[in-house]
């Protein structure tokens, strides 16, 4: 198989079943960038903050940095094309279904069955970055939490864009981190 090939497939298995957001996927992101061996723990998590940064859906851009990481930019294609494509059908699949089966039971049953699992997913995101983030102890610095809780507060107590307090973050870091 070729690397383009085995790229779409990952991540087209990424996309059929990554329910939940871009953070939701984010552990079968990781593992799929795994298969590639050539990306480190710490360049996934740089990763991840650029994806958060840049436009459109975390999951493409997440397969779009590590489809260029592997194979260049053809690499970056087959990924994104793998990663978006199911996403189509899926939707239009859904809008087809929830239209015609709305009040369904069953359809009820689907999403009761998939809200409690996104937030699992989520969860585990939250422990993977975390552990990357604050392990090993000696990682945990007065910077590092206090830009975590600063971020967690502003997300929560204001309306402030997810993208301007990272934006905000990397600013801050580079110009007080290294004074530190």
């Amino acid at each position: 198989m070729t690397l383009y090939l085995k790229l779409c497939l990952v991540f087209m298995r990424i996309g059929f079943f990554g329910f939940g957001g871009g953070l939701a996927m984010m552990p079968m992101i990781y593992q799929g960038a795994l298969l590639f061996q050539n990306m480190t723990e710490k360049e996934f998590m740089d990763l991840v903050g650029v994806s958060q940064m840049t436009p459109g859906p975390l999951g493409v851009n997440a397969a779009t940095f590590v489809g260029y990481k592997v194979a260049g930019v053809a690499g970056a294609c087959f990924a994104t094309f793998g990663e978006a494509v199911p996403s189509f059908v899926l939707v239009t699949l859904m809008v087809y279904f929830m239209g015609k089966y709305r009040e369904s039971r069953f359809m009820d049953s689907i999403f009761s069955g998939i809200r409690p699992a996104t937030v699992g997913l989520i969860g585990s995101a939250i422990i993977m970055l975390g552990k990357n983030v604050f392990l090993p102890l000696s990682a945990v610095t007065p910077a590092a939490i206090i830009f975590a809780a600063a971020a967690f507060v502003l997300c929560l107590k204001t309306k402030i864009s997810p993208v301007w307090i990272t934006i905000a973050s990397g600013i801050i870091g580079a110009a007080v981190v290294p004074l530190i």
